[in-house]
């Protein structure tokens, strides 16, 4: 077995070291989600906490690790024995992304448990993480049926397995830890909720830490033994220290004036519910004990704030999370300190003995601040507006370019699905056969069996039970008489938007409205779990903005700093987007596409523009891709350019008020494509 890599060994990183060791000491704080960028050290000090953990005492023989001294009386190998029980290292289980829902909760043996009425149940990962640590990489790339029973677990303490009639349940309390990179979209709301800490992390800009970065990466690869060992005293003084904090924290009180103030925060901050007040409780209690306090004072209700309250505070998924720490230390100022009148020295001694000061440098293990780089779009510069609103022209990038507009406000849109039936990963737009949704179907299991069809299993036995031999009331069940039920749900799709970013637009003041119209799509295409791209056509050519992506909110800031000017060169821009789904489809080929042009139809510049144009849009009719054209032409004079582009797309168009859900137009907008019918049928 490999030797992992130290946790006090991790360089920096001070907030993701307090916020995993606070989860260490209290369980009860709920978890940590870590977002950041590549390369930061993420999963390696996850992985390195497992190690600092108190060993677990469970009940000899059991899988669901039951405690002796209390043990679940609803377990599937109980009852259990009074005495037997053993004592093993807290567990760490990973949670692969692609994970069957089996693997996950674990499985009923179908053919016993019909056959022979027998649970027999191999659990699954929640049953191995119970007392321990479930780690999940990639956590926002997880799938949303996994994403539903891991809220389910998380909420109840429990996994409950249901297999038509068959009902196992087992506990399933853990520490909940992920780890993302916003770049690749961003997580649910609920499950967003359910991590009691968020920590933003981001490499060192400072060339001393990076060397000792590198330098002690390149030792731990050389030998990783002797590397560890070197550690084994700064370990072994922080798992004492954990155990010091866990005995110390049932004795530390959390007094009036510091419930006051966390009730007070999380009201000046308007986030929503109580769970918010409830995870800073429990940390501030949690950062006290780590700094060896019985009192909790005004340091620790502020960091405890700094680390649950970012996430919770986001109104809209294009919102940075974060928190403005001016107005945050002024609500701790106004409704008064706990820690007043008190010896707040107490608290001054290093919290991690490592080298690098560990996890916070200040009084209860407070991390020092970590402004993150941002994302190119966000250093972009916004253009002041006119007083019509609209943005005044500058000298840009090229000839007749002008500053990039403002978006209008949002709106919810209508919903733009594709045709047919597809296979794609899991998601809220299209319709798909799917291993969760409405049940359509039976047929024989391809593989292992997942979901049975009760009923079409019993009449694929029943004419053979005088054949074999049945003489009671049980039913004679073998593997072949199983049959798979086959259920339709709804897919995540590619959509990849279009977008005319000419002069013609904003000469006619309507790009405002166009961004608007983009960013809701946008906002729509987050809520379906869909991925999105973006591609622009200006001037002479197009350009691919954003390549496909489940980073919603990229998209949305690379729509922010787009410029407008020029001619259109719409075929361009319809090839080019020929080209990203070319490639699309190798790389996920169950994944379907829907191609959203917004233009006025217009296409100059060069020669034939318009028949060039027609050629290119045909080229998706011939492929059967699911288009639709958002007319963005205005006026009392209208050349109806974009319906045409329309009907050689083999799509349909739709104007921006008719986009709106609540339009005289309807509700729902099906894509129609050239092949729609055919694929349907």
């Amino acid at each position: 077995m490999s030797t992992p890599y130290p946790f006090t060994a991790v360089v920096g990183q001070n907030d993701l070291r307090l916020a995993l060791l606070l989860n260490a000491v209290s369980p009860q704080v709920g978890g940590v989600l870590v977002r950041g960028e590549k390369g930061t050290a993420k999963s390696t000090a996850v992985r390195a906490l497992s190690a600092l953990l108190p060993t677990v005492d469970v009940v000899s023989g059991c899988r669901f690790s039951c405690a002796p001294g209390s043990p679940d009386p609803g377990c599937p190998d109980g009852p259990h024995e009074q005495g037997a029980f053993e004592s093993r290292p807290a567990r760490m289980v990973e949670l692969p992304v692609g994970a069957s829902e089996d693997r996950l909760v674990g499985a009923l043996d179908i053919e016993r448990a019909l056959s022979e009425g027998v649970k027999a149940f191999e659990p699954g990962l929640l049953a191995d993480a119970h007392r321990g640590i479930l780690y999940v990489d990639e956590v926002n790339l997880l799938h949303d049926h996994l994403v539903d029973l891991l809220l389910d677990a998380a909420a109840m303490g429990a996994s409950y397995v249901e297999r038509e009639g068959v009902s196992v349940r087992h506990a399933a309390r853990f520490l909940l830890v992920g780890t993302m990179n916003p770049e690749e979209g961003e997580l649910r709301p609920q499950l967003l909720d359910r991590f009691g800490l968020t920590v933003e992390v981001s490499a060192s800009r400072e060339p001393d830490q990076r060397v000792e970065v590198v330098r002690r990466r390149l030792a731990h690869d050389d030998d990783p033994a002797g590397f560890a060992a070197r550690w084994a005293d700064e370990e072994a003084a922080v798992r004492a220290r954990i155990v010091a904090a866990r005995e110390l924290l049932p004795s530390v009180r959390l007094g009036d004036g510091a419930l006051r103030q966390i009730a007070a925060t999380c009201a000046a901050f308007e986030v929503d519910g109580m769970r918010a007040d409830i995870v800073m409780a429990r940390t501030a209690t949690a950062l006290a004990a780590w700094a060896g306090r019985t009192d909790v004072l005004a340091e620790d209700v502020r960091q405890a704030a700094l680390l649950a309250l970012p996430h919770r505070r986001r109104r809209s998924p294009f919102d940075a999370p974060g928190l403005d720490e001016d107005k945050l230390d002024e609500t701790l100022e106004e409704f008064g300190g706990p820690g007043e009148g008190g010896d707040e020295g107490e608290g001054d001694d290093d919290p991690d003995p490592g080298p690098d000061g560990g996890p916070g440098g200040g009084p209860g293990g407070q991390p020092e601040p970590d402004d993150g780089p941002r994302s190119d779009g966000d250093t972009a510069a916004r253009p002041e507006a006119g007083e019509d609103g609209e943005p005044q022209p500058g000298s840009g990038g090229g000839a007749g370019e002008q500053t990039p507009a403002r978006a209008a406000e949002p709106f919810r849109t209508k919903v733009l699905s594709v045709p047919g039936l597809g296979e794609g990963a899991a998601g809220r737009r299209s319709r798909a056969r799917a291993e969760r949704g409405r049940t359509t179907g039976a047929r024989r299991p391809r593989g292992a069996l997942t979901r049975l069809h009760l009923a079409a299993t019993v009449q694929a036995a029943a004419p053979h039970q005088r054949a074999r031999g049945r003489s009671g009331p049980g039913l004679v069940v073998r593997r072949d008489d199983l049959r798979q039920a086959v259920r339709e749900g709804r897919e995540s799709n590619l959509v990849l938007f279009v977008v005319d970013a000419s002069g013609s637009m904003a000469a006619r003041q309507r790009m405002s409205a166009v961004k608007g119209a983009v960013l809701s799509l946008l906002l729509d295409a987050y809520q379906r779990r869909d991925k999105v791209g973006l591609v622009t056509f200006r001037g002479s050519a197009a350009e691919v903005v954003l390549p496909p992506t489940s980073s919603v909110d990229a998209a949305a800031v690379r729509l922010e700093s787009l410029p407008t000017g020029g001619r259109t060169p719409l075929a361009a821009g319809l090839l080019k987007a020929h080209d990203v789904l070319r490639v699309e489809r190798l790389r996920d080929p169950a994944r379907r596409a829907l191609v959203v042009v917004v233009t006025d139809g217009r296409a100059t510049g060069g020669p034939e523009p318009v028949a060039l144009a027609g050629r290119a849009a045909r080229l998706f009719a011939a492929e059967g891709t699911a288009c639709v054209v958002v007319d963005c032409e205005s006026g009392p004079v209208r050349l109806g350019l974009a319906g045409q582009l329309a009907g050689e797309l083999g799509g349909s168009a739709v104007t921006l008020d008719e986009l709106r859900a609540d339009s005289i137009a309807g509700l729902v907008r099906d894509v129609q494509g050239a092949t729609g019918a055919r694929r349907a049928a």
